[in-house]
């Protein structure tokens, strides 16, 4: 009896040893999953050319076994982008029928330092700005008389005095210059597809929780 219940309790302590390395192996090979989506979700990001800022968004939490299924949780902070070159939205105006879009010749940033929109633009610095309609194509808002230098190209302040010398001659390096393309919406391109890494590293998992577990 005494030796059947060494044994019984020799078997219970091993079964125990042996489901703690299972647990201890299943959020090894969980977290090793999370991390993997991360990094791979990471590099989409880079490789569509959507800067490192966005790639530094992702962040995973791994949650371990203990009382419950071991957990990874992968997410953005920056959740709205992400979608949206995840699905490849349509983005419209929320107000009015246009979509203004900056060029590269509009300033980076408008009045406060805030995104570059028609309602932040400097006018007191370039000018106010024109509507141009154009049938069939983009319309536009442009700023008369601004100058612009022959060797940079940068777009400098509007030229005191008006456009015109005296003699009635446009000015040199005076001209104008499309500040925004105006369209009705736009279509995001689908550059990311996170469906498609998550299901790769999902697929991965019980490969990685044997390699935690040992050979």
């Amino acid at each position: 009896m005494k030796l059947a219940a060494s044994m019984v309790g020799s078997l219970k302590a091993d079964l125990k040893t042996e489901m703690r390395q299972i647990e201890k192996a299943v959020t090894g090979g969980i977290k090793d999953a999370g991390d993997g989506l991360k990094g791979s979700l990471r590099r989409q990001v880079v490789t569509a050319g959507l800067g490192t800022r966005l790639a530094r968004s992702w962040r995973n939490r791994a949650y371990p076994n203990k009382g419950h299924d071991a957990a990874s949780l992968v997410w953005s902070k920056a959740p709205e982008i992400v979608r949206s070159f995840d699905r490849g939205t349509v983005i419209k105006s929320k107000s009015g029928f246009w979509l203004a879009i900056p060029t590269a010749a509009a300033p980076k940033r408008g009045i406060g330092g805030k995104r570059m929109t028609p309602a932040n633009f400097p006018e007191h610095r370039f000018g106010p700005l024109r509507f141009v309609y154009r049938r069939g194509q983009p319309s536009l808002l442009v700023v008369d008389g601004v100058r612009v230098s022959g060797k940079t190209g940068r777009v400098g302040r509007r030229a005191k005095g008006g456009s015109f010398t005296k003699t009635g001659r446009l000015k040199l390096g005076i001209t104008t210059v499309v500040m925004f393309v105006m369209v009705p919406q736009v279509k995001m391109p689908k550059r990311l597809d996170v469906t498609r890494a998550a299901n790769q590293w999902a697929a991965q998992v019980p490969r990685l929780i044997k390699s935690q577990y040992g050979p």
